[in-house]
C-alpha cells in the first residue's frame, strides 16, 4: 500500500503513560496512586471489559503492601531508569515526537505540598531532554488515569473544587519548569471516561452514594475548569503552547437503518464523545447535555465565573485515541457484548476482533477523523491508536508480528485518506510503542508494542528489549512519511 498525503512536518511517533511504564512507585518520594492498588487479575474474563470498581477497603489493603507481582503497575516496565535506552530506541524508528505523562502524585506526593518534589522534576528533566536530544517533539500528558490517592484522602478527589487550585499549581509548575522545551500538552487523559473509571480519573468512589452519578459530572466541571484555567497561563507563560483536549472516542453506527436506531446512536455519540469535547472546544454546554442533566435530576454547582473561563479559554487542538467502534440500538436484547477500550461494547457483525474482543475497525477512523474536524474545525491529533496481541520472543530474539503491522498499516492509511479528505491532523502518537502493563487487565501478556520486554505477567523476565518486525516496517514507515505502508 501506498499512501502520499501526509505533510512535511507530520509528527510521527509513539505514546506511553507513567503509570504503565515507570516503575519506581515508591522511589524519590512519590505517593501512591489508583493504578498502584489495582491487582492483576489472572482469570479476568478477556471477552468482557469490567472496571475494577476500586474502593477503600482495597485502598488499606494496598497501602503498607510493598507486593509488586500482585500490583504490577507498582513495577512497570522500569522506565525510570531505562528510559534512556528506551528513548533511543524510538529515536532508532524515527520518531518526531513522544507523547508521555508525568505524575502528579511524584511532583507533589503530598498532595498539597509548599513546594514540589525537586527529585521528580530532575526525573522529568532528563526524559524531556533525552527527547529533545534525539530531535523528538516532547508531548506531556499532565494526568494520566493515576489520581494520586493522598488527593482522596484530604479532598474526596475531584467532587472537591479545591482539586482545581491545586491542579492549576501543579500546571503552572511543569509549564514554566518547561517553557521551551516543551510545545504539546494535553490536560486530561481519555476526560470521557470519568464516568466508567470514575477511581483513576476522578477518585471519586462513592458507587453507592444516591447522587454518584451527579458527583461524577461535578467533578468532571471542576476539570473543565481547571483545564480552561490550565489553558490560559499556558497561553500566558508561553504563547507557543498549544494544548489539547482529549477524548477516548468511542464512534457508533446505527445497528439498522431504522429511525429510532440512528436516533439512539445520535444520542450516543452526544453523552460519550461530544459533551466532552464540545466544553472544551467550544466553551459551553450543549443543550443536549442540559436536557439529560434536567431528566436525571443532575444539579451542577456553577459558580461565578466558571462558565466565563470555560468559555474564553479552549483547546487548541482535539486529541483523541481510537482503538475500536461500537453499535448503537434502539432495541438490544438481541445484540451481543464484546470487548472494548474501558467499557463493553455491542458487537457489529461486519467487523473482525483481537484475541480480547476488541473489534477493528480502520474505516471508522477516517470516519471519526472527518466527523470531529468538521464539528470543531481544529487540528485534530492522534494520540492512541493500537491494538493487544500476544506475541512469541523467538529462541534467535526475533518477534514476528504481521498482525500487528496489519493493523497499523490499515489505520495509518485510512488517516492518510482523512487527510486526503481535508482534514488537518497534527500527528499520530501509536499507543504503547514498548510493551507495558495494561492499564484495564494489568497484564504483561496484553502487548502493544514495536519493541518486545521480556517480562510476564508475575514480574517474571530480564526486563531486556528486542525489537519486533514491526519495529523495521514503522521505521520505514517514518522514513516515508506514509508513503510506504
Amino acid at each position: 500500500m501506498t499512501n502520499s498525503n501526509f505533510p512535511k512536518d507530520f509528527l510521527w511517533g509513539g505514546a506511553l503513560s507513567a503509570c504503565q511504564a515507570e516503575g519506581a512507585y515508591n522511589v524519590d518520594g512519590k505517593s501512591l496512586t489508583i493504578p498502584e492498588v489495582m491487582k492483576f487479575n489472572e482469570k479476568n474474563d478477556r471477552k468482557v471489559t469490567k472496571q475494577i470498581r476500586v474502593n477503600w477497603e482495597m485502598i488499606e489493603e494496598a497501602r503498607n503492601d510493598p507486593d509488586t507481582v500482585k500490583y504490577p503497575k507498582r513495577r512497570g516496565i522500569d522506565f525510570y531508569h531505562s528510559f534512556r535506552e528506551d528513548i533511543a530506541l524510538f529515536a532508532e524508528m524515527g520518531f518526531k515526537v513522544f507523547r508521555y505523562s508525568i505524575s502528579w502524585a511524584r511532583v507533589f506526593p503530598g498532595g498539597d505540598d509548599a513546594a514540589p518534589n525537586e527529585k521528580a522534576l530532575e526525573f522529568y528533566d532528563q526524559v524531556i531532554d533525552e527527547c529533545l536530544k534525539h530531535g523528538m517533539e516532547p508531548l506531556i500528558t499532565i494526568s494520566h488515569f493515576d489520581t494520586p490517592i493522598v488527593l482522596m484522602d484530604k479532598f474526596g478527589g475531584w467532587y472537591n473544587r479545591k482539586l482545581i487550585d491545586l491542579y492549576v499549581n501543579y500546571c503552572d509548575v511543569l509549564f514554566n519548569r518547561y517553557k521551551g522545551k516543551v510545545k504539546y500538552w494535553v490536560t486530561f487523559n481519555e476526560i470521557n471516561m470519568s464516568v466508567k473509571a470514575s477511581a483513576k480519573t476522578l477518585g471519586i468512589i462513592d458507587y453507592d452514594a444516591p447522587n454518584y452519578e451527579e458527583m461524577l459530572f461535578q467533578g468532571l466541571h471542576h476539570q473543565f475548569i481547571a483545564a480552561s484555567r490550565a489553558t490560559k497561563i499556558a497561553h500566558e507563560i508561553d504563547p507557543n503552547n498549544q494544548i489539547g483536549s482529549m477524548v477516548a472516542y468511542f464512534t457508533t453506527y446505527p445497528y439498522t437503518c431504522k429511525p429510532e436506531d440512528a436516533l439512539q446512536m445520535q444520542q450516543d455519540d452526544q453523552m460519550k464523545n461530544q459533551f466532552y469535547l464540545d466544553v472544551l472546544n467550544k466553551g459551553e454546554y450543549p443543550y443536549y447535555s442540559k436536557t439529560y442533566f434536567k431528566n436525571k435530576e443532575i444539579q451542577l454547582n456553577i459558580e461565578d465565573g466558571d462558565l466565563d473561563s470555560i468559555r474564553a479559554h479552549t483547546a487548541d487542538f482535539v486529541g483523541m485515541s481510537y482503538y475500536n467502534s461500537m453499535i448503537s440500538s434502539s432495541d438490544t436484547e438481541q445484540l451481543e457484548l464484546t470487548a472494548g477500550n474501558v467499557h463493553s461494547v455491542y458487537k457489529n457483525p461486519h467487523l473482525p476482533a483481537n484475541e480480547w474482543g476488541w473489534q477493528i475497525d480502520p474505516i471508522g477512523l477516517r470516519y471519526t477523523l472527518n466527523l470531529v474536524y468538521d464539528r470543531y474545525q481544529k487540528p485534530v491529533f492522534i494520540l492512541e491508536n493500537s491494538s493487544g496481541f500476544y506475541d512469541k520472543l523467538n529462541e534467535d530474539g526475533t518477534i514476528n508480528d504481521p498482525y500487528r503491522i496489519d493493523f497499523l498499516s490499515k489505520h495509518i492509511e485510512q488517516m492518510g485518506l482523512a487527510i486526503a479528505d481535508g482534514v488537518e491532523v497534527l500527528g499520530y502518537t501509536m499507543w504503547g510503542p514498548i510493551d507495558m502493563i495494561s492499564s484495564g487487565t494489568s497484564e504483561m501478556s496484553k502487548r502493544y508494542g514495536f519493541i518486545y520486554v521480556d517480562q510476564d505477567d508475575y514480574g517474571n523476565g530480564t526486563l531486556k528489549r528486542y525489537r519486533k518486525d514491526s519495529f523495521f516496517w514503522y521505521q520505514n514507515v517514518i522514513r516515508t512519511n506514509g508513503a510506504e505502508l
